[in-house]
């Protein structure tokens, strides 16, 4: 079946963002979000959101910095990032809106959602988790793993982290952090760690080995079939 996507506009504070909704028009699906990376919602995430959609789920690649807005270096990316980065709680309570507006779309199975997030979107997905935004689970893709400070004391997500070992931005220290901040949570959590793998591995444009920015196509995929794997538990 062929899978169609549209905008979804919305307003937060006064200031308009565009969501891209795909689906296969055949009712209401699980839904499952795509938080993007530091540039903004861009081609990359309504790309995973199709292929979402092409699994049987309907995926929207959410907007968190406006419509049209779009970093085109590391300085613009930076600067659209640090103000969600400096207040994790206008970042989990942006994410808890948009969530419930993608719960009253026509496509969405309002009782099944999950998120999932690349690079900054990773962190947004892990603290969507943690702040218990109602979703069923959530999947960081080579996500920034730093703790808000104000973690739930019990997670109710189930949470899937999916690292590059060798990730500059994510170092082996964040990691352990970050599965005692879960643990101490009790949160139902998943660390999959891939060997020799720096960041942004799901991203083919990533080439750029002084940054610590690589594609690794092995990886790639299994963290997808991962993902896969994880969405079908999460919503049984």
């Amino acid at each position: 079946m062929a899978i169609a996507t549209r905008p979804l506009e919305y307003e937060i504070d006064g200031n308009t963002y565009e969501a891209i909704v795909a689906s296969d028009g055949a009712g209401e699906k699980p839904g499952v979000l795509v938080c993007h990376a530091w540039a903004g919602r861009s081609d990359f995430e309504v790309g995973k959101a199709k292929a979402l959609a092409e699994l049987g789920y309907t995926g929207v690649a959410i907007d968190l910095y406006g419509k049209g807005v779009l970093g085109s270096s590391v300085e613009e990316n930076q600067a659209l990032m640090t103000p969600f980065m400096d207040d994790r709680t206008m970042l989990q309570g942006r994410l808890g809106t948009i969530v419930e507006l993608v719960k009253c779309q026509r496509e969405v199975d309002a009782g099944k959602v999950a998120i999932i997030g690349f690079c900054f979107g990773g962190l947004c997905a892990l603290d969507a988790a943690r702040s218990n935004n109602e979703v069923a689970g959530v999947v960081s893709f080579h996500g920034l793993l730093g703790a808000p400070g104000n973690t739930a004391d019990k997670i109710n997500a189930k949470i899937l982290a999916l690292h590059g070992w060798d990730d500059p931005m994510a170092p082996p220290g964040d990691v352990i952090a970050l599965g005692k901040e879960l643990t101490n949570a009790n949160a139902d959590w998943q660390l999959h760690g891939f060997g020799g793998v720096l960041h942004a591995f799901t991203n083919p444009a990533a080439n750029d080995a002084d940054f610590g920015t690589v594609y690794n196509a092995d990886a790639d995929r299994r963290s997808w079939i991962a993902m896969k794997n994880f969405m079908a538990e999460s919503f049984e």
